[in-house]
């Protein structure tokens, strides 16, 4: 029995590495001063009876560095498109010009650099958080195993490889927590 133990470490390794791909979506959203269409994604409009992403009721451009633009195809969702903006948190004014909605960037304090940087620390541990859940399911199956007879020498390769799999993944989501935060912090 012991023999036929084969831990997926693909299966981790893609679980990991999702976790990852919902970090960077995540800082995406951070607004660091600088226009980015990717801020506007977590912001769900009512449109048509559900919540629809922006991108999907109108076209997103960056026209300039401190300027989003939103051009709206209909007409009727403008109102809810701005007001979708307004509610969303970040903290951007809206402009209305016909069915395009300009996004003025404003310059960040430094407060509000500071509450970012603490918003993108929480990120980063959820993806910490997911990834040792991983490394986790990972390890019962290899105590899994252990108990049906897989031999102790076996069981600390498999544990080890687990381990190194998490730890290099760990320091991807600290990297790119520190290349957020920088990024933040300039002015």
């Amino acid at each position: 029995m012991s023999d036929d133990f084969e831990l997926d470490i693909d299966d981790l390794q893609r679980r990991m590495d999702g976790a990852m791909a919902n970090l960077k979506t995540e800082f995406a959203s951070l607004r660091t001063g600088r226009a980015s269409a990717s801020m506007l994604e977590p912001v769900m409009v009512d449109a048509y009876g559900s919540m629809t992403p922006i991108n999907q009721v109108g076209t997103v451009n960056v026209p300039e560095p401190r300027m989003v633009t939103i051009n709206v195809w209909d007409k009727s969702l403008v109102g809810k498109v701005e007001k979708a903006i307004r509610e969303s948190g970040l903290g951007i004014n809206p402009q209305l010009n016909g069915t395009i909605i300009m996004l003025p960037i404003p310059e960040l304090n430094e407060e509000r650099r500071r509450e970012l940087g603490k918003v993108a620390g929480q990120y980063a541990e959820s993806a910490r958080v997911a990834i040792r859940n991983v490394r986790r399911d990972g390890m019962d199956q290899i105590k899994k195993a252990k108990a049906d007879g897989m031999s102790e020498d076996d069981q600390k390769l498999w544990e080890s490889e687990v381990q190194d799999l998490t730890d290099e993944m760990i320091k991807a989501v600290d990297v790119a927590l520190e290349t957020k935060q920088a990024e933040i912090m300039q002015v």
